[in-house]
C-alpha cells in the first residue's frame, strides 16, 4: 500500500499487494508461494480485485463532473447539473459486490440426497468491463453435481452468486472462473460447470465497432471434466437456447 499525499488515502499497487497468509502463519507475497503452504482457495483468489476502501459517492460524484469538464461538456448546465450524483448511485449499485464474499448468498443448503445434475440456465446479468468502465451483459448458466452427502443450494442463490461477482470490475474470463471457484470451496461439488456468453459495448460500441458479436467462456470443475459429463450439461444449455 502508497500513501496518496493529495487527498491521505492509501491506494494500491499492484505490486505490493498485502501479503496473502499462510497455513503456518508466516505470509507470502504474490510470485513467492511455496507448494502446500496456501490453500487452494487462496491461489485461486490471488490478484483478483477486492475492496480496499468504502464505497465514497462524494469523490465519484467529483470525478463525474471532472469527466463532464474534461469532454468539453458544461457541467452546471440543466440537464447534466445532477449527472454526477446519478452516475454515482449508478455505480454504487453497479459495484455493490465488491468486499462480498460468496459465503453470504450460499446460505442455504439442503441434505436431499440428490445425487444427479443441478442446472440453472439464462441467468441475466450485467457487469462492467474493468479495461473501459462501459458495460457488458448477457447470461450465464450454472450447473453443478451435489457432493458426495447429497446437498444442494436454494436455485436462487446460484442467481445471486453470478450478481455478486458479476457487480464488480470485472473481465468475462475471470468472472466464469470465479463463479466455479465459489461454488466448488463452499458448496464441495463433485463437480461444476459455468457457462458465461455476453455481449460487450467496449467491442460494440467503439474500437472494432461490431455490434452483436457474442462472447462464450466456460470454466469445469471436477467430474465435468469427464467428456460425457460436459457433453450432457453442455446439451441441456444449448438445448434450451434453442426454444
Amino acid at each position: 500500500m502508497t500513501s496518496d499525499s493529495t487527498n491521505g488515502l492509501a491506494s494500491v499497487d499492484a505490486e505490493v499487494l498485502d501479503p496473502l497468509p499462510t497455513a503456518a502463519g508466516s505470509a507470502v507475497t504474490p510470485g513467492s508461494i511455496v507448494a502446500g503452504e496456501l490453500t487452494a482457495a487462496q491461489v485461486r483468489d490471488r490478484g483478483r480485485p477486492r475492496q480496499v476502501r468504502p464505497f465514497d459517492h462524494d469523490r465519484v460524484a467529483r470525478a463525474v463532473r471532472e469527466l463532464l469538464i474534461g469532454i468539453g461538456e458544461d457541467p452546471d448546465r440543466e440537464g447534466l447539473r445532477k449527472t454526477p450524483d446519478r452516475v454515482a448511485r449508478a455505480y454504487r449499485e453497479a459495484v455493490e459486490g465488491l468486499g462480498r464474499e460468496p459465503a453470504e448468498v450460499l446460505t442455504t443448503v439442503f441434505d436431499e440426497g440428490h445425487d444427479e445434475m443441478v442446472l440453472v440456465r439464462d441467468i441475466d446479468f450485467s457487469s462492467l468491463c474493468e479495461h473501459h468502465l462501459v458495460v457488458f451483459s448477457g447470461k450465464a448458466h450454472v450447473a453443478y453435481i451435489p457432493n458426495n452427502r447429497g446437498q444442494i443450494t436454494g436455485l436462487s442463490k446460484l442467481a445471486r452468486l453470478v450478481d455478486l461477482y458479476a457487480r464488480r470490475p470485472q473481465v468475462q474470463e475471470r468472472l466464469t472462473s470465479q463463479i466455479a471457484d465459489a461454488l466448488v470451496d463452499v458448496l464441495e461439488p463433485r463437480g461444476v460447470m459455468v457457462v458465461v456468453e455476453a455481449e460487450h459495448l467496449c467491442m460494440s460500441m467503439r474500437g472494432v465497432r461490431k455490434p452483436g458479436a457474442t462472447t462464450v467462456t466456460s470454466a469445469v470443475r471436477g467430474q465435468f471434466l469427464s467428456t460425457a459429463t460436459r457433453s450432457e450439461g453442455m446439451s441441456l444449455i444449448l438445448r434450451g437456447g434453442r426454444h
